[in-house]
């Protein structure tokens, strides 16, 4: 049984406009309220992913990035994004990569014909205790974790967008030291969460963001 339900993603921008326009072409969302806090949207409302406007810029590598699926990485590179580190120099199956703003990405490449319309599909989130933190989403997801031994990772697989993305927890040696600039939202009880371990940050009118047990930001939407 899930405690939450998957609601939609965040990125933080300076210039939400321009990233907006990324990340659209990047993801296959289209541009459905431009307005700062912009709306990306797909074919659900699960799919939605907010570009929401920000004074602070980047300044640290991200502890939560997106992983995407792409034809090329000059695709990527023609739209604004950079190369930070490249799959043939690492020998891993990705390129790690930068949008213009500076937020780390990994780029997965696929043929045209395995391309999907949605290109995002899954999230890494960096930890301190990455087994811990798998299993407490977990359990507020009601789906067990999988230790994937050969990328040292631990992941949780449909409990976001779909039934094929990812949520990817991966063991760092560095501390948090900022807010992340990416974070999804989810569905749920404040009150429950807060008992499981869950910090309260700061309420809006109509969400409350709160912090999981390693800091990181999550907002949390009624479930009615």
């Amino acid at each position: 049984m899930s405690i939450v339900r998957w609601q939609d993603l965040c990125i933080d921008a300076i210039d939400v406009g321009m990233q907006s326009e990324f990340w659209a072409a990047v993801s296959g969302l289209d541009i459905a309220d431009g307005e700062a806090p912009a709306r990306l949207g797909g074919p659900t409302p699960a799919h939605s992913l907010w570009v929401n406007p920000v004074d602070r810029p980047h300044l640290v590598k991200n502890r939560v990035h997106l992983d995407v699926y792409c034809a090329s990485i000059d695709d990527l590179l023609d739209l604004g994004a950079s190369v930070l580190e490249p799959a043939d120099e690492t020998g891993f199956g990705w390129t790690v990569m930068a949008d213009p703003e500076g937020n780390e990405f990994c780029a997965f490449l696929r043929t045209p014909d395995r391309l999907p319309d949605y290109r995002i599909h899954g999230i890494g989130i960096d930890c301190g205790d990455a087994e811990a933190q798998a299993r407490w989403w977990g359990e507020l997801f009601g789906a067990e974790p999988e230790f994937q031994a050969e990328y040292d990772v631990w992941t949780l697989t449909g409990v976001a967008v779909d039934e094929t993305m990812t949520l990817d927890f991966a063991p760092v040696p560095e501390p948090r030291t900022e807010p992340n600039r990416a974070h999804w939202d989810v569905k749920g009880d404040v009150d429950e969460l807060l008992a499981r371990g869950a910090t309260h940050l700061w309420d809006q009118p109509h969400w409350t963001v709160l912090a999981d047990p390693e800091g990181n930001e999550f907002c949390v939407f009624p479930t009615a």
